[in-house]
């Protein structure tokens, strides 16, 4: 596999999993980490571009759900968006930081986007989230392997 390749790889993994399609971006870093042949650096920078971006059209349907919500093919059932929506109203722009979480992390960037978090102020936090994820597990992963 070429260069290229892996990283175009990574980048669309980390990209489909930030968004409300089921995906795992954590095992195509893992495995590119422990090949070995690619910076880690570079790797983290994909890695977290295609997240932080796949997180942005979360963002974005976010501002649209009210259209699309009640579509057969909206892929958010409707109590896990209520239920993302209640955190963010209870923890406001701050439950941001937990973006990176598993089933909550991408709900939680749509209902910012129906709160109307300023761009800004989201791509932030949600950098910061979904940066330090990445750092984390590439530090756990390096340290015992």
């Amino acid at each position: 596999m070429t260069d290229l390749a892996a990283y175009a790889g990574l980048f669309a993994s980390a990209f489909v999993a930030a968004t409300l399609l089921p995906a795992q971006s954590e095992a195509v870093l893992s495995a590119l980490l422990l090949d070995g042949r690619l910076p880690i650096v570079a790797l983290l920078v994909v890695a977290s571009a295609g997240n932080v971006l796949g997180a942005v059209v979360n963002w974005l349907i976010g501002r649209g759900v009210e259209r699309l919500r009640d579509r057969a093919w909206f892929p958010v059932k409707r109590a896990t968006l209520e239920k993302a929506q209640q955190w963010y109203q209870r923890y406001g722009k701050w439950s941001l930081l937990a973006s990176w979480m598993p089933l909550v992390g991408d709900p939680l960037t749509v209902a910012a986007g129906v709160m109307r978090e300023p761009l800004p102020v989201f791509l932030l936090l949600v950098t910061i989230a979904k940066v330090g994820r990445y750092i984390v597990l590439a530090a756990l992963l390096l340290r015992w392997i």
